[in-house]
């Protein structure tokens, strides 16, 4: 990309202002009927607490930000007997394991870790009052803010093996999407894990993608210019390149989480609740938000500075790192959405800064790209290193032998193909995550899918799991 083309992107963004735009990519693995604790649904009801419910509070109040909502996400909010099940957990086991931890931690004399337990307990229900007042549907309470879809179960595109499953996965997520949030749909597509290779391009514009977030930072560098401008390829896909420079604020080991005074995720009682602040004194709520407030006022005056030339700056991050795993997170978001106004920092939803900016060309060797993601190194590694590779060569194995006999695929097969595909069990097992629960569902998947193709007639899809598998899509590419 040339300094003048670059020049010429600033002067069409937005009357040659800067932007910044957050990216909330909303994504959980399909865990919803699939084990409690400590692995299992528990991680999904946790997330509405933490996570969901609270971001909807900041959405509602008309933030421009963008959301993403993964098919797989949707799949679970909208399963039969999921919100009467969460309700179940809060009002029962929560209410239950707060009482039990806080009397544990009292008798030990830790009184101001007890208390913080019993008001920790407060935002449970609070979180249970929030979905009241929205019908007791959390997908409905999404649906006014859903601006980006997903493929059907976060699978990393690149690895896959074939133009047909991969349209597959286009097709059914994007399916997904209009069906349960209209026609409105703009064209946004979130990569799992911002992987990307070129010879995507065609496949991403003929389901209708008009843009995607790629990860470019291996290739420019930290803080390069490349990364505040959208390249259009080809096949008039646009690339959107994630600001590494403006995420590493928040998502890296020396980001805003972990300092001292807010909570530890790491540290937890005997049921798993958190009343230690990371410099491992008792947690104090008031000053913990005190400086998530300070952090936001230093992430939008470092925008401010990173936008200086003009340029659109995206900060993507995974919205259950605010809440569920920073515990702040969101009472930081809604902070930010203050100081932008305050500082004169304009915030925008990604699909309205794009609608205004003329992208740059994609540069002569676009072609050439290698593949690329916001993982490990900035490559496929996470999900194709030798401790992974098995998973990755029998799901590319299972896709060949349906493609195989494609006219005879059957919806439950096709259905149990589409989660061993998911991104998340490689990367569980890559970060040492969960112990043995993510290679035990992906085996579960692979022996259900060995079973669904052995008796087609007789077998049963995977729960609510990509219910809106366009086999159409698998007949036709």
């Amino acid at each position: 990309m040339s300094a003048d083309s670059i020049a010429a992107a600033a002067s069409a963004a937005g009357r040659g202002e800067g932007a910044l735009a957050i990216v909330l990519h909303t994504h959980m693995p399909y865990v919803e009927g699939f084990g409690t604790w400590p692995f299992g649904e528990e991680w999904l009801w946790e997330a509405m607490v933490g996570s969901y419910l609270p971001l909807l509070e900041v959405l509602d109040q008309g933030a421009p930000l963008t959301l993403s909502l993964t098919p797989v996400l949707c799949d679970q909010l909208e399963a039969p007997g999921a919100m009467e099940r969460f309700y179940e957990f809060v009002r029962n086991v929560r209410r239950w394991t707060h009482a039990e931890d806080a009397a544990g931690l009292r008798a030990g004399g830790e009184d101001r870790l007890a208390l913080e337990l019993e008001r920790a307990w407060d935002e449970y229900e609070r979180a249970l009052a929030s979905l009241d007042k929205r019908g007791g549907n959390m997908l409905s309470a999404f649906s006014k803010h859903a601006q980006w879809t997903s493929s059907a179960t976060h699978a990393v595109l690149p690895l896959l093996a074939s133009d047909a499953c991969t349209t597959l996965q286009l097709a059914s997520g994007i399916a997904s999407h209009r069906r349960r949030f209209g026609e409105g749909w703009r064209g946004g597509f979130w990569l799992p894990e911002c992987a990307y290779e070129p010879w995507l391009g065609p496949l991403l514009e003929s389901a209708g993608v008009a843009a995607v977030c790629v990860e470019l930072t291996a290739r420019y560098g930290l803080g390069a210019p490349e990364h505040l401008h959208p390249v259009e390829t080809e096949a008039g896909v646009v690339l959107v390149p994630i600001d590494r420079e403006t995420i590493a604020r928040v998502w890296s080991p020396e980001g805003y989480p972990s300092a001292g005074v807010y909570r530890d995720y790491h540290h937890h009682t005997i049921h798993h609740h958190k009343p230690w602040s990371n410099d491992g004194s008792p947690y104090d709520h008031a000053r913990a938000c005190a400086l998530a407030a300070e952090h936001a006022a230093d992430f939008v005056a470092h925008a401010k500075a990173r936008l200086a030339h003009g340029g659109l700056a995206v900060c993507a991050l995974d919205t259950e790192l605010l809440g569920h795993w920073w515990y702040e997170g969101v009472h930081w978001l809604g902070e930010v959405v203050r100081e932008c106004e305050r500082q004169g920092v304009r915030l925008v939803r990604l699909d309205d800064a794009l609608a205004e900016i003329e992208p740059v060309k994609a540069p002569a060797d676009y072609s050439g790209w290698p593949a690329s993601s916001w993982g490990e190194g900035g490559d496929l590694s996470t999900w194709s290193a030798p401790n992974v590779a098995e998973l990755t060569f029998a799901a590319r194995a299972a896709e060949l032998e349906l493609l195989a006999d494609r006219h005879a695929a059957g919806v439950a097969a096709t259905r149990e193909l589409l989660a061993l595909q998911a991104s998340d069990w490689a990367f569980m097992i890559s970060r040492e995550l969960a112990g043995p629960y993510p290679r035990a569902r992906f085996d579960g998947h692979l022996a259900a899918f060995a079973a669904a193709r052995a008796d087609r007639a007789g077998a049963q899809p995977p729960r609510n799991l990509a219910v809106d598998a366009d086999l159409g899509a698998l007949l036709s590419a």
